[in-house]
């Protein structure tokens, strides 16, 4: 066998196409693998030019090649081509081509070697599908999404930088290790030590941000193999919103119970001081004003009413109910709020400074007393070692506003300012300061909402909070309220004129002692007093004489019976029965769902003889009240 032939039949032995083109692109030589590649036949591929299987971007290509190829005489690599087949589909080909030359060197043509890459461009492309598919599941997905191979923070997703606050390319040099809070460190070893990629289980731990702000995040782990080796992929979703919403409720739990035990012991409190008052009332009754015990007996009714003013700022804060505004006077309420404070705080000295005829508001006073405590406790808390507040009134315009940050109404505004000498601020602590959640307490001392809390009381009196502070020199926070033209009654105003009775009264309540005082009381007046312990007696007394009870005194909080019950039992046998609240909580809640029944009046325990006088008058004579006691 000669070479030729036997170079001939290892040209037809190969699967590879083999072809020789001349200069103008036409075939001069081919193996029979070109025609089963390209699907035409031996006579016809004979002097057939590249154009005619090739498509015009193809031809282009196969151009710009075998030029390079002329020009340079260099050969070129298995490029991929895509042809037109014989049956017209499409089929992808990898030719590689040289120049062929005569035996003088001159170029006469190309040759090359053609491989079909069909079926493996089909699995490419498949692949190619496959991976944009889920790429853009995980750059959409709305949980965070990355790979974690020896500790090491591969592919994160954008939600995963969002959440973390990095770039991929800083998150490439940093170890997983050093974002997890060193407490869940073991957590996240087991999850990635425990078997079963298909469990569905999460588990919560923390992990801090660029910022350095701790993040709560529900993690999955799922063990993988990546590349070859162990790796973990991590799913996880930003639950820190959740949590502090979840630790806001349990304090608010927490709180609605302190503010239960807190309105019951102001409410037992002040039947205590009722018993006092009322025998003070009695004594005083029998007393000249010239007797040396009238002095003292005098002093402790206003110490009296001091512990009253108290338990009624107890009951305002346990309370928490919609706003009740009436004309305050501010310096009155600064006064006794700071003294409040005080007593609680014996490591702070506070200095006023109130401005004597600072213009009255219209106010909640339990609402703004809770607005002046939040700015008392955040200046005890910049100042740990004890210090200095100095609290100050004035009356201003809308022109001490100018340049603040809000859109002001014009008018007269009384201003409080709270003013520490502790650690202050910086500008970017202070941009948050009002921020519900915001807090720079360590865990557990601070759930972010004191402050928040003051600004949403302030806006909502219409009213503007500011905060100045420097960063070791302290912190002014000052509170705009608009201010009004009428003066509010003083609250400690006595009406010593008693009014007098002849009527039968009908008296309950189930504390012995408040209920002989009172009957005491009312007998002085002049009254006939029908009194019972309980709903059940005083159901009994009222069927007897029913006719001749002109006024009932019920105690609103009963064992038995609460006062609003018993008062619709009395209206089933008399409708025409009058009837006087009287209990130790106050006005709002389930007291005034009483009066709105159609029950006369609300008298607050501990009250006096003038004042109980006046109101039994007021309601059996039909007059109407100038204010409620």
């Amino acid at each position: 066998m000669s070479i030729e032939e036997k170079y001939k039949n290892i040209l037809e032995s190969i699967d590879e196409g083999y072809f020789e083109v001349d200069l103008a692109g036409n075939l001069t030589f081919f193996n029979d693998s070109l025609c089963r590649i390209t699907g035409y036949g031996r006579e016809e591929l004979p002097g057939m030019n590249n154009r005619q299987y090739a498509s015009p971007e193809t031809a282009e290509k196969m151009y710009r090649i075998f030029n390079h190829v002329f020009r340079s005489g260099d050969p070129a690599r298995a490029t991929d081509y895509e042809i037109i087949r014989k049956d017209g589909s499409a089929c992808f080909l990898a030719i590689s081509t040289s120049l062929v030359r005569d035996p003088e060197g001159k170029p006469v043509g190309f040759r090359g070697m053609v491989r079909d890459i069909t079926e493996w461009k089909g699995t490419e492309r498949a692949l190619r599908k496959s991976e944009e598919r889920y790429r853009l599941l995980v750059d959409n997905a709305g949980e965070g999404i990355f790979i974690d191979q020896d500790d090491a923070i591969l592919f994160p997703n954008p939600k995963a930088l969002e959440i973390l606050g990095y770039s991929a390319k800083e998150l490439a040099g940093i170890r997983l290790s050093r974002l997890v809070h060193p407490h869940d460190l073991s957590l996240l070893q087991r999850l990635q030590e425990e078997e079963g990629s298909k469990r569905e289980e999460t588990s919560i731990l923390r992990l801090a941000n660029k910022a350095g702000a701790q993040l709560w995040l529900e993690l999955s782990v799922v063990p993988i193999i990546w590349e070859g080796d162990p790796a973990f992929l991590n799913l996880f979703k930003d639950i820190t919103l959740q949590k502090k919403l979840e630790a806001q409720l349990v304090h608010a739990q927490k709180m609605e119970a302190i503010g239960t035990l807190a309105g019951g012991i102001a409410h037992n409190f002040n039947n205590l001081l009722m018993s006092i008052q009322g025998n003070i009332s009695l004594m005083l009754l029998d007393m000249p004003p010239g007797d040396p015990h009238f002095e003292r007996l005098a002093a402790m009714e206003k110490l009296i009413e001091s512990g009253s003013r108290l338990t009624g700022q107890l009951l305002g804060y346990a309370r928490g109910e919609p706003y009740q505004a009436r004309l305050t006077d501010l310096n009155r309420l600064v006064e006794e709020t700071s003294h409040t404070f005080g007593l609680t705080k014996k490591e702070i000295v506070v200095h006023l400074n109130l401005f004597p005829d600072l213009r009255h508001v219209s106010v909640d006073q339990a609402q703004i007393g809770e607005v002046l405590i939040n700015l008392f406790v955040n200046a005890a808390d910049a100042m740990p070692g004890g210090g200095d507040l100095y609290i100050s009134t004035r009356t201003v315009t809308e022109k001490a506003l100018q340049g603040k940050p809000f859109k002001v109404k014009q008018g007269a505004y009384a201003l409080i300012q709270v003013r520490d000498a502790g650690t202050g601020m910086d500008a970017k602590t202070m941009e948050r300061v009002f921020d519900p959640f915001f807090t720079t307490k360590s865990p557990g001392r601070g759930t972010g909402l004191g402050l928040a809390s003051a600004y949403g009381i302030v806006k909502a009196h219409d009213g503007y909070i500011d905060v100045a502070s420097e960063k070791g020199v302290g912190t002014r926070f000052s509170v705009y309220l608009p201010a009004s033209l009428k003066r509010a009654e003083k609250e400690n105003e006595v009406h010593t004129r008693t009014l007098k009775g002849k009527e039968t009264l009908l008296l309950v309540d189930d504390e012995e002692d408040v209920l002989k005082v009172a009957k005491l009381m009312l007998e002085r007046l002049g009254y006939r007093v029908l009194s019972a312990r309980s709903a059940e007696e005083a159901v009994a007394l009222f069927a007897a004489e029913k006719d001749a009870v002109q006024l009932a005194i019920l105690d609103m909080v009963m064992p038995d019976m609460g006062g609003g019950r018993l008062y619709e039992k009395l209206k089933d046998m008399n409708p025409g029965i009058k009837a006087l609240l009287s209990s130790g909580y106050g006005i709002d809640g389930q007291a005034m769902e009483i009066l709105n029944k159609g029950c006369n009046g609300f008298i607050q325990k501990p009250f006096g003889l003038a004042d109980l006088s006046r109101k039994v008058r007021e309601i059996i004579d039909g007059i109407e009240p100038d204010t409620v006691f």
